[in-house]
């Protein structure tokens, strides 16, 4: 079975999530492909923020903090606290530490050449995605 979904954000990640779980529960061999959203996607610090793939990759990798439903679990914030120290804007979107590796190796490899498809499968490999599809 091939399964294609379009997705984005936190009800479409644990959408996600739940469909997983369901194919494993059948045991029905499926490929399942996901069809991120990019529109919220923000350049911020000069860094490549994609906050819709960012939760699908935590949600459907184990990485999410799953109370607010988006970043990273047991994050701290070090970097955003010395950002505001500087006065440097904006601080309405918060990224955690970890979340900030994130966006750093997807500027480096977008800065590379690579387009976002590869960047985001990249992405996907740290987060075991692949052997889980």
């Amino acid at each position: 079975m091939r399964i294609t979904a379009l997705s984005g954000g936190v009800g479409g990640a644990r959408f996600l999530r739940g469909v997983l779980h369901a194919l494993e529960r059948s045991g029905e061999e499926a490929d399942l492909t996901i069809i991120g959203n990019t529109g919220d996607d923000i350049t911020l610090f000069g860094l490549r923020v994609c906050p819709d793939l960012d939760t699908v990759l935590y949600t459907l990798g184990g990485g999410i903090h799953e109370e607010q439903g988006w970043g990273r679990a047991d994050e701290t914030f070090s970097v955003q606290a010395e950002l505001a120290a500087y006065g440097a804007t904006p601080q309405w979107f918060g990224m955690g530490d970890k979340d900030f590796g994130t966006h750093i190796v997807r500027s480096q490899w977008l800065g590379q050449g690579q387009s976002l498809s590869q960047v985001t499968a990249r992405l996907a490999e740290r987060w075991g995605l692949p052997a889980r599809g």
